[in-house]
């Protein structure tokens, strides 16, 4: 069974719009469920500083650090015991900064798995390593 041809192509099986739909719906939830836990833990972050120091301002610095050097820094820093606002605050950004490299990541296994299209996962790997430079080697 087939659908209905997409702008004069070919037609397009009913397997592969599933496939389209299911992928869609994934990266859907990816962006979605990433961007909403970054909110969560900023909030909580605020709120928490807020009660503790009566203000929402924190006063620390990110740059010269990629992503594993502040994710490693800050999960030290909680094993310590030394749970605190700034934790939520990073973990929040963290999360921020992750979730557009889970959605390149799903949307290669889809691209190599799914679909078997080489171009698309090739284009999309090459997506993918220009997100693991910028987020740990840079």
């Amino acid at each position: 069974m087939t659908a209905p041809p997409r702008n004069g192509s070919a037609p397009v099986p009913a397997r592969m719009q599933r496939l389209e739909l299911d992928m869609d719906l994934l990266v859907g939830y990816i962006l979605l469920i990433g961007v909403l836990l970054s909110l969560a833990l900023v909030l909580a972050a605020l709120i928490w500083k807020w009660l503790v120091t009566g203000t929402v301002e924190f006063d620390y610095q990110l740059s010269g650090m990629n992503f594993i050097q502040l994710l490693t820094s800050e999960l030290r820093l909680a094993a310590t015991g030394a749970l605190r606002p700034r934790l939520l605050l990073t973990l929040g950004i963290l999360m921020l900064m992750l979730t557009p490299f889970l959605r390149v990541l799903a949307s290669m296994v889809y691209f190599l798995v799914g679909l078997r299209n080489w171009k698309y996962t090739l284009f999309t790997a090459f997506v993918l390593v220009t997100l693991i430079y910028s987020l740990c080697l840079r």
